[in-house]
């Protein structure tokens, strides 16, 4: 029978692996002589030089934790100016002119920040309800976005979001999941396709933490009031309620103001799952869970695990994905993407894919060497006790100063406004990377399964 081009260019990949392997493991090895160039090049685009007419003009809308180091990072790329920055709290706009310098222009109402025509882009960092309603005001005022994952508060946000960039075309969006642009995310897609561990039968994801702002116990600001918060625009899409500096600050514990566990921390997995496999999402999704630490008057839990399963497509097997988050871990900051196959595993990380794969067995489809291998056994008449071998193991890691995926994601996104190219991860990709996490709350929260349809984005 003949072999087609894919198991031929499995066995030849299988081939090299046998071939290079030195006892239980190998050095680590860069992530291919390609991604090699492209790291150095990530590298060298600090000498890039930019003219003042030519920066990039970048206004950050949600000046909290995440949103000052996604502006941190952007600043990082060349071409790139900071020059404003929106929030609703007073303390964040003097801080954001200590950081960035007391000329940038602040506010609290982010549409001063969209009708400026000096910005080129902005950066989206508010609470997840927040999401839909900005990134769909600032495409249709002409600028580019990048929003923080989960792209949307709900499912029925999501068309939203799409149907505005297809509508402003030339706009560009980037869903802030970093890991779509890391290095290992990447050769995790390589070797994938290459066959290195056969054929995807299963995938598990895990991420744990434990210490208090792990957990969103995020500080509270000793002057925070209802004259140093805008409140009342705070909840301008939300239910009504007196001032609560808990839900202003810590939002992820909230259901009308966040997504949970799944939303935080489940939509990076998906992503990159998504990234590596080619899939467009499940098809069946489930959860439970509990509040098993945090009793400090969240609704959401901390401990959640979930399990989807993925139909069969044309550019994948069937498969089956676990998810766990727990934020009741002693040992801490443990997480990972773990992809099992027929003849191996590997576990993904932003800048690290280690390969796990079987012993090379007798290849049932050569039937010489499954006659010898049994001449073989038959005159042997003494007993062997087997071995406990481990898998054969290769590491493959990034160089040394990499700058890594968050820098490589605001890279994308610039260079896709300045080319008019693609970016890592556009609204549809940021969509069915979102679906299946919000899911999980109404399958948590309803006690029910959930079928998703991923190519139509509905719920059946």
């Amino acid at each position: 029978m003949p072999v087609n081009s894919n198991e031929s260019s499995r066995r030849h990949f299988i081939s090299k692996f046998a071939k290079g392997v030195v006892g239980a493991s190998l050095l680590p090895n860069i992530i291919t002589a390609a991604d090699r160039k492209r790291n150095v090049e990530s590298l060298s685009r600090l000498n890039e030089k930019y003219s003042a007419n030519d920066q990039i003009q970048v206004a950050l809308i949600g000046a909290g934790g995440m949103g000052t180091a996604d502006a941190n990072t952007a600043i990082t790329v060349p071409g790139v100016k900071l020059v404003a920055a929106c929030d609703l709290y007073d303390g964040r706009l003097a801080d954001a002119k200590k950081k960035w310098g007391n000329d940038i222009f602040t506010t609290r109402n982010y549409n001063e920040i969209l009708d400026r025509k000096d910005i080129d882009a902005v950066i989206i960092a508010v609470p997840d309800f927040w999401h839909k309603d900005i990134s769909v005001a600032a495409m249709n005022k002409g600028k580019s976005v990048y929003c923080e994952k989960p792209m949307v508060h709900d499912v029925s946000e999501g068309p939203a979001v799409v149907e505005a960039q297809k509508r402003n075309g030339k706009v560009v969006y980037q869903v802030g999941s970093q890991g779509m642009s890391s290095l290992g995310n990447e050769k995790a897609r390589q070797l994938l396709k290459d066959g290195a561990i056969g054929k995807l039968n299963y995938a598990e994801g895990f991420w744990a933490r434990m210490s208090p702002t792990g957990a969103w116990q995020y500080p509270i600001p000793a002057d925070a009031s209802t004259k140093t918060v805008d409140w009342d625009a705070y909840l301008k899409n939300a239910p009504k309620r007196a001032f609560d500096p808990l839900r202003f600050f810590r939002w992820r514990n909230y259901k009308d103001y966040g997504t949970g566990v799944s939303g935080d921390l489940f939509v990076h997995l998906f992503s990159s799952l998504h990234l590596v496999t080619g899939s467009i999402g499940p098809n069946k999704v489930m959860a439970t869970g509990g509040l098993r630490y945090w009793k400090d008057g969240r609704e959401v839990p901390d401990i959640m695990l979930g399990m989807f399963d993925y139909p069969e497509t044309a550019v994948h097997p069937a498969f089956n994905l676990s998810l766990r988050v727990n934020f009741v871990d002693g040992t801490g900051g443990t997480n990972y993407l773990r992809m099992v196959g027929s003849e191996g595993s590997m576990t993904v990380e932003w800048d690290r894919v280690t390969l796990y794969r079987n012993r090379i067995a007798v290849d049932e489809n050569d039937p010489l060497a499954a006659a010898n291998a049994a001449a073989d056994a038959a005159k042997s008449y003494t007993y062997h006790r087997a071995e406990m071998l481990p898998p054969d193991k290769m590491v493959y890691e990034a160089d040394k100063g990499y700058k890594g995926a968050h820098f490589d994601h605001f890279y994308n996104l610039f260079n896709a406004m300045r080319t008019g190219g693609k970016v890592a991860e556009d609204p549809l990709f940021g969509f069915r990377a979102a679906a299946p996490a919000l899911l999980c709350n109404e399958s948590y929260f309803n006690n029910k399964i959930i079928q998703w349809d991923p190519q139509n984005l509905k719920v059946v």
